[in-house]
Protein backbone atom coordinates (compact mmCIF):
# COMPACT_ATOMS: atom_id res chain seq x y z
CA UNK A 1 0.00 0.00 0.00
CA UNK A 2 2.84 2.40 0.16
CA UNK A 3 3.59 2.66 -3.31
CA UNK A 4 -0.38 4.57 -3.12
CA UNK A 5 2.08 7.30 -2.07
CA UNK A 6 4.09 8.55 -4.87
CA UNK A 7 3.93 11.43 -6.27
CA UNK A 8 1.06 12.36 -3.54
CA UNK A 9 2.13 15.86 -1.71
CA UNK A 10 2.16 14.35 1.99
CA UNK A 11 1.93 16.86 5.37
CA UNK A 12 3.55 15.46 7.90
CA UNK A 13 3.94 17.53 11.38
CA UNK A 14 5.76 16.07 14.41
CA UNK A 15 8.68 15.52 11.69
CA UNK A 16 11.68 16.02 13.76
CA UNK A 17 11.38 12.69 15.20
CA UNK A 18 9.92 9.24 16.56
CA UNK A 19 6.74 8.07 14.52
CA UNK A 20 6.86 11.47 12.29
CA UNK A 21 10.02 10.75 11.61
CA UNK A 22 9.64 6.94 10.60
CA UNK A 23 6.62 8.20 8.64
CA UNK A 24 8.60 11.00 6.95
CA UNK A 25 11.49 8.59 5.47
CA UNK A 26 9.31 5.73 4.53
CA UNK A 27 7.43 8.65 2.64
CA UNK A 28 9.95 9.70 0.93
CA UNK A 29 11.27 6.38 0.01
CA UNK A 30 7.65 5.35 -1.60
CA UNK A 31 8.33 9.16 -3.47
CA UNK A 32 6.13 11.32 -2.18
CA UNK A 33 6.41 15.15 -2.13
CA UNK A 34 6.89 15.96 1.45
CA UNK A 35 5.81 19.07 3.44
CA UNK A 36 7.71 18.48 7.11
CA UNK A 37 7.30 20.33 10.36
CA UNK A 38 8.04 20.66 13.66
CA UNK A 39 9.21 23.24 16.24
CA UNK A 40 12.85 21.34 16.37
CA UNK A 41 14.22 22.64 13.54
CA UNK A 42 17.71 20.60 14.31
CA UNK A 43 15.38 17.31 14.30
CA UNK A 44 13.74 18.58 10.86
CA UNK A 45 17.10 18.78 9.54
CA UNK A 46 18.05 15.82 10.76
CA UNK A 47 14.95 13.90 9.29
CA UNK A 48 15.50 15.38 5.78
CA UNK A 49 19.28 13.87 5.72
CA UNK A 50 17.85 10.49 6.37
CA UNK A 51 15.33 10.83 4.02
CA UNK A 52 17.60 11.33 1.54
CA UNK A 53 18.32 15.16 1.59
CA UNK A 54 16.67 18.04 0.21
CA UNK A 55 15.41 17.73 -3.44
CA UNK A 56 14.13 20.95 -5.15
CA UNK A 57 10.34 20.80 -5.52
CA UNK A 58 9.54 17.68 -3.48
CA UNK A 59 10.69 18.78 -0.12
CA UNK A 60 9.34 21.58 2.22
CA UNK A 61 10.50 22.01 5.53
CA UNK A 62 9.13 24.62 7.97
CA UNK A 63 9.10 25.49 11.66
CA UNK A 64 5.30 25.53 12.90
CA UNK A 65 3.93 25.96 16.20
CA UNK A 66 1.17 23.53 16.59
CA UNK A 67 -0.37 26.14 19.27
CA UNK A 68 -0.31 29.04 16.39
CA UNK A 69 -3.42 29.30 14.24
CA UNK A 70 -2.56 32.08 12.27
CA UNK A 71 0.61 30.18 12.01
CA UNK A 72 -1.00 26.95 10.65
CA UNK A 73 -3.01 28.71 8.02
CA UNK A 74 -0.42 30.42 6.71
CA UNK A 75 1.41 27.01 6.49
CA UNK A 76 -1.06 25.47 3.96
CA UNK A 77 -1.15 28.38 1.84
CA UNK A 78 2.56 28.19 1.63
CA UNK A 79 2.26 24.22 1.16
CA UNK A 80 -0.32 24.54 -1.88
CA UNK A 81 2.21 27.23 -3.12
CA UNK A 82 4.74 25.13 -2.98
CA UNK A 83 4.00 21.54 -3.81
CA UNK A 84 -0.11 21.71 -5.38
CA UNK A 85 -2.73 20.54 -2.96
CA UNK A 86 -2.07 18.10 -0.10
CA UNK A 87 -3.35 14.66 -0.89
CA UNK A 88 -2.58 13.41 2.66
CA UNK A 89 -1.91 15.17 6.22
CA UNK A 90 0.02 12.91 9.01
CA UNK A 91 -1.17 15.39 12.18
CA UNK A 92 1.49 13.88 14.34
CA UNK A 93 3.05 16.37 16.19
CA UNK A 94 1.97 16.23 20.49
CA UNK A 95 3.80 16.13 23.80
CA UNK A 96 2.96 15.06 26.90
CA UNK A 97 3.15 15.82 30.58
CA UNK A 98 3.22 13.67 33.94
CA UNK A 99 1.09 15.30 36.98
CA UNK A 100 -1.97 14.11 38.82
CA UNK A 101 -5.02 16.87 38.20
CA UNK A 102 -5.01 18.13 41.52
CA UNK A 103 -1.66 19.35 41.24
CA UNK A 104 -1.17 20.59 38.04
CA UNK A 105 -1.61 24.67 37.16
CA UNK A 106 -4.30 25.28 35.02
CA UNK A 107 -1.67 26.46 32.23
CA UNK A 108 -0.08 23.61 31.76
CA UNK A 109 -2.99 21.34 30.92
CA UNK A 110 -4.03 24.16 28.38
CA UNK A 111 -0.79 24.19 26.65
CA UNK A 112 -1.20 20.30 26.30
CA UNK A 113 -4.55 20.59 24.99
CA UNK A 114 -3.19 23.30 22.42
CA UNK A 115 -1.18 21.25 20.96
CA UNK A 116 -2.16 17.86 21.08
CA UNK A 117 -6.15 18.50 20.12
CA UNK A 118 -6.03 21.87 18.93
CA UNK A 119 -3.31 21.61 17.02
CA UNK A 120 -4.95 18.63 15.30
CA UNK A 121 -8.40 20.54 14.79
CA UNK A 122 -6.48 23.69 13.11
CA UNK A 123 -4.33 21.14 11.02
CA UNK A 124 -7.48 20.01 9.86
CA UNK A 125 -9.50 23.44 9.21
CA UNK A 126 -6.35 24.45 7.48
CA UNK A 127 -6.00 21.82 4.96
CA UNK A 128 -9.58 20.28 4.39
CA UNK A 129 -9.81 22.45 1.68
CA UNK A 130 -7.42 21.03 -0.18
CA UNK A 131 -7.89 17.33 0.92
CA UNK A 132 -11.75 17.73 -0.51
CA UNK A 133 -9.72 18.60 -3.98
CA UNK A 134 -7.65 15.56 -4.03
CA UNK A 135 -10.09 13.21 -2.49
CA UNK A 136 -7.17 12.12 0.26
CA UNK A 137 -6.75 11.65 3.81
CA UNK A 138 -6.24 13.11 7.43
CA UNK A 139 -5.05 10.94 9.35
CA UNK A 140 -5.19 11.93 13.42
CA UNK A 141 -2.68 10.71 15.98
CA UNK A 142 -4.22 9.71 19.29
CA UNK A 143 -2.86 7.39 21.81
CA UNK A 144 -3.93 4.34 23.52
CA UNK A 145 -4.49 7.06 26.22
CA UNK A 146 -7.34 8.07 23.73
CA UNK A 147 -9.01 4.77 24.66
CA UNK A 148 -8.05 4.19 28.46
CA UNK A 149 -7.99 6.57 31.42
CA UNK A 150 -4.39 6.66 33.16
CA UNK A 151 -3.44 8.15 36.37
CA UNK A 152 -0.91 10.54 36.38
CA UNK A 153 -2.24 11.84 32.74
CA UNK A 154 -5.44 14.02 33.05
CA UNK A 155 -3.47 16.29 30.52
CA UNK A 156 -2.85 14.05 27.75
CA UNK A 157 -5.83 11.35 27.92
CA UNK A 158 -8.34 14.06 27.98
CA UNK A 159 -6.33 15.26 24.85
CA UNK A 160 -6.28 12.21 22.94
CA UNK A 161 -9.69 11.41 23.75
CA UNK A 162 -10.66 14.64 22.28
CA UNK A 163 -8.79 14.04 18.93
CA UNK A 164 -10.32 10.38 19.14
CA UNK A 165 -13.84 11.89 19.19
CA UNK A 166 -12.90 14.66 16.78
CA UNK A 167 -11.60 12.22 14.19
CA UNK A 168 -14.82 9.98 14.44
CA UNK A 169 -17.43 12.47 13.99
CA UNK A 170 -15.47 14.11 11.40
CA UNK A 171 -15.37 10.94 9.60
CA UNK A 172 -19.15 10.85 9.83
CA UNK A 173 -19.85 14.41 8.05
CA UNK A 174 -17.09 13.29 5.35
CA UNK A 175 -18.73 10.24 4.62
CA UNK A 176 -19.51 9.92 1.10
CA UNK A 177 -17.69 12.79 0.07
CA UNK A 178 -14.08 10.89 -1.33
CA UNK A 179 -12.21 12.21 2.02
CA UNK A 180 -10.89 9.92 4.66
CA UNK A 181 -10.28 10.02 8.53
CA UNK A 182 -8.14 8.27 10.43
CA UNK A 183 -7.66 7.81 13.85
CA UNK A 184 -4.30 6.66 14.59
CA UNK A 185 -3.66 4.82 18.76
CA UNK A 186 -0.39 3.85 19.04
CA UNK A 187 0.50 2.04 22.43
CA UNK A 188 4.20 1.86 23.58
CA UNK A 189 6.53 3.21 21.25
CA UNK A 190 10.16 3.37 21.24
CA UNK A 191 10.46 6.98 20.96
CA UNK A 192 11.54 9.65 23.49
CA UNK A 193 7.53 11.40 24.07
CA UNK A 194 7.58 9.83 27.67
CA UNK A 195 11.04 10.60 28.88
CA UNK A 196 10.64 14.02 27.55
CA UNK A 197 7.68 14.74 29.44
CA UNK A 198 7.76 17.58 31.86
CA UNK A 199 7.22 16.65 35.47
CA UNK A 200 4.32 18.40 37.65
CA UNK A 201 3.81 16.33 40.86
CA UNK A 202 3.04 12.99 40.55
CA UNK A 203 0.20 11.24 42.19
CA UNK A 204 1.48 9.80 45.43
CA UNK A 205 1.94 6.64 43.99
CA UNK A 206 5.37 5.53 45.45
CA UNK A 207 6.88 5.21 41.99
CA UNK A 208 9.57 7.48 40.98
CA UNK A 209 9.80 9.28 37.69
CA UNK A 210 12.83 6.64 36.80
CA UNK A 211 10.36 3.56 37.72
CA UNK A 212 8.32 5.43 35.53
CA UNK A 213 11.15 5.51 32.71
CA UNK A 214 12.38 2.39 33.40
CA UNK A 215 8.60 0.60 33.05
CA UNK A 216 7.82 2.52 29.62
CA UNK A 217 10.88 1.59 28.37
CA UNK A 218 9.85 -2.16 29.13
CA UNK A 219 6.86 -1.78 27.82
CA UNK A 220 7.63 0.08 24.06
CA UNK A 221 7.39 -2.97 22.48
CA UNK A 222 6.50 -1.56 19.02
CA UNK A 223 9.69 0.15 17.07
CA UNK A 224 8.91 3.52 15.06
CA UNK A 225 9.38 1.67 11.63
CA UNK A 226 7.08 -0.65 12.27
CA UNK A 227 4.40 2.22 13.65
CA UNK A 228 5.03 4.29 10.83
CA UNK A 229 4.25 1.03 8.39
CA UNK A 230 1.50 0.64 10.00
CA UNK A 231 -0.21 3.74 10.09
CA UNK A 232 0.82 4.59 6.32
CA UNK A 233 -0.80 1.26 5.33
CA UNK A 234 -3.95 1.59 7.23
CA UNK A 235 -4.62 5.93 6.51
CA UNK A 236 -4.27 4.41 2.33
CA UNK A 237 -6.91 1.93 2.51
CA UNK A 238 -8.94 4.57 4.52
CA UNK A 239 -9.07 3.05 7.73
CA UNK A 240 -11.49 4.68 10.71
CA UNK A 241 -9.01 3.57 13.23
CA UNK A 242 -5.81 2.10 13.32
CA UNK A 243 -4.37 0.45 16.69
CA UNK A 244 -1.23 0.06 17.02
CA UNK A 245 1.56 -2.48 19.05
CA UNK A 246 -0.22 -5.67 20.63
CA UNK A 247 -0.33 -4.21 23.64
CA UNK A 248 -2.63 -1.64 22.41
CA UNK A 249 -4.79 -3.99 21.04
CA UNK A 250 -5.18 -6.11 24.55
CA UNK A 251 -5.44 -3.02 26.36
CA UNK A 252 -8.45 -2.06 24.22
CA UNK A 253 -10.44 -5.61 24.53
CA UNK A 254 -9.81 -5.30 28.00
CA UNK A 255 -11.23 -2.11 28.56
CA UNK A 256 -14.22 -3.04 26.22
CA UNK A 257 -14.76 -6.17 28.66
CA UNK A 258 -14.65 -4.50 31.65
CA UNK A 259 -15.27 -0.73 31.14
CA UNK A 260 -15.40 0.32 35.35
CA UNK A 261 -12.20 -2.35 36.27
CA UNK A 262 -9.98 -2.35 33.62
CA UNK A 263 -7.25 -0.23 35.15
CA UNK A 264 -7.19 -2.66 38.10
CA UNK A 265 -6.87 -5.39 35.38
CA UNK A 266 -4.27 -3.79 33.19
CA UNK A 267 -2.42 -2.73 36.22
CA UNK A 268 -2.08 -6.68 36.71
CA UNK A 269 -1.13 -7.49 33.26
CA UNK A 270 1.96 -4.60 32.74
CA UNK A 271 2.66 -4.67 36.64
CA UNK A 272 2.10 -0.87 36.77
CA UNK A 273 1.66 0.70 39.63
CA UNK A 274 0.31 4.35 38.89
CA UNK A 275 -2.83 2.18 37.27
CA UNK A 276 -4.05 1.02 40.55
CA UNK A 277 -6.17 3.18 43.09
CA UNK A 278 -4.49 3.48 46.62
Amino acid sequence: MIAKYNGKVCVVTGAASGIGRAVAIKLSAAGALLALSDVNEEGLAETVKLAGGVQSNRVLVDRVDMADRDQIEAYAGHVQQSLGDADYVFNIAGFTRIGSFENTPMDSFESVMDVNFYGVVRMCKAFLPQVQKTKGALCNISSLFGLIGYAGQTHYCASKFAVRGFSETLAQELEGTGVSVSCVHPGGVQTNVARNAIADKLPDTGVTREEMDAQFDELAITTPEKAAQIILNGTAKGKRRIVVGTDAKIASFIQRLFPVAYPKILAKYTGDKMALKK
